[in-house]
């Protein structure tokens, strides 16, 4: 899978567990727009950037270290482009 697929599953699978956040709490919380939120979990952008994924943790009380502690980014499980 890309990273962005990655982000998005991740990011989905912490609203659900956070009581079904919406991506509207996400982006109040986050500091990124509800677009913004929505454009990653649809996979509109290409790349993440790290300041993105760091607003995205924070939401969760999260580092970003634990926010990528997950199997979905693991060096096997992702498809990098050259």
């Amino acid at each position: 899978m890309t990273t962005q697929k990655a982000v998005a599953m991740r990011l989905i699978k912490l609203m659900n567990k956070n009581n079904n956040m919406s991506a509207y709490e996400v982006s109040v919380k986050s500091g990124l727009t509800k677009q913004a939120i929505s454009n990653i979990i649809n996979e509109k952008y290409s790349t993440v950037k790290l300041d993105t994924l760091i607003k995205l943790a924070s939401a969760f009380d999260l580092t970003v270290a634990e926010f990528l502690n997950d199997d979905l980014f693991k060096f096997e499980n992702i498809n990098f482009k050259n």
